[in-house]
């Protein structure tokens, strides 16, 4: 119901009734309900990558979305080229080696490589490519990890790390595709 008066200058001022706020109220409260969409947040990770200097050199997000695990990476300061990179089943990174950060994630005991028809490891991913600038951007997606548990959980008991190499992985040499030393390393976080 709309309700119209004059103010006390003798202006027409038009004002909603209770019951056409309640209506309304109602009508979006039901337009809520019955859409269906309700907001979750995904969990979530990340890490920040470090040389063997321990300098900052980068950062990565993983979120679930789904069935798969968004991987995304930012880097600068790095060699140009490609460099393999790949989630490693411990969340250590002691430099300057990083081998503290083990093997890939390779619950399914599988060969390395995303080409290998024996393969992959549930941590290997794409190649990241740096340019010349030392800047490099990977953002891929990958159904072979899961942030919400299962044996290919980065965020497990001991943790995992992300891993760049010097070289580029060719993604079929087992056990790290030929991608070279260890240059940077980050401890994967909830968060």
């Amino acid at each position: 119901m709309t309700c119209t008066r004059r103010s006390a200058r003798g202006a027409v001022v038009r004002t909603a009734g209770a019951s056409t706020s309640l209506v309304l109220l109602l009508a979006a409260a039901a337009a809520a309900a019955c859409s269906g969409e309700r907001r979750t947040e995904s969990p979530g990770a990340r890490a920040l990558l470090r040389n063997a200097a321990g300098q900052e050199v980068g950062t990565a997000t993983l979120v679930e979305e789904g069935d798969r695990v968004r991987v995304e990476v930012d880097v600068s300061g790095l060699p140009a080229g490609e460099h393999g990179i790949h989630v490693h089943q411990t969340g250590a990174c002691e430099p300057p080696s990083f081998e503290s950060a083990g093997e890939h994630v390779n619950p399914e005991s599988r060969q390395h490589g995303l080409e290998n028809p024996q393969g992959p490891h549930a941590g290997d991913l794409p190649n990241l490519e740096v340019g010349q600038d030392g800047r490099g951007r990977l953002d891929t997606a990958t159904d072979r990890l899961s942030l919400s548990g299962g044996p290919a959980n980065p965020l497990d008991a001991d943790g995992s790390a992300l891993v760049v190499h010097a070289g580029r992985d060719d993604q079929r040499t087992d056990p790290s595709g030929n991608s070279g030393d260890r240059i940077a390393c980050g401890v994967i976080e909830r968060g």
